[in-house]
């Protein structure tokens, strides 16, 4: 059996435990501040979409990965992604949409990888 003391100093404990949980308004604020680059259910397996400076791309179901979007060989915006490729329309380069590097030339640098962060079906940058 319980004492009163024993229920109040561990109902204090249980609220000082969930004050330590609890997520903090700041951070909350700060991911939602970032928009929302995509939805996850509007980009189909194989494919991507660009979106700005970054293009994120489906390789597989359940993966998602972002790139920036500036061709590395001239500065050209990358444009479509087909069967887990990107391509630059400015010269033909090609990048892998798993891993962001070359498949063809001219380029001869990958494509810098953005982390992101997907949450509730929203694809922000991390």
């Amino acid at each position: 059996m319980l004492t009163r003391r024993a229920l109040i100093s561990r109902g204090g404990l249980l609220g000082a435990g969930a004050v330590f949980l609890w997520p903090k308004p700041a951070e909350a604020e700060a991911e939602s501040a970032k928009p929302v680059l995509a939805r996850t259910k509007d980009i189909r397996v194989g494919g991507g979409k660009v979106v700005g400076s970054v293009v994120i791309t489906h390789p597989k179901k359940g993966v998602f990965k972002c790139f920036s979007s500036k061709c590395t060989h001239q500065g050209c915006t990358v444009a479509t992604i087909s069967h887990n490729t990107i391509t630059c329309p400015c010269h033909g380069s090609q990048y892998s949409a798993v891993t962001g590097h070359v498949v063809r030339g001219p380029a001869q640098r990958a494509l810098a990888v953005r982390r992101i962060k997907i949450s509730k079906g929203n694809i922000r940058l991390a």
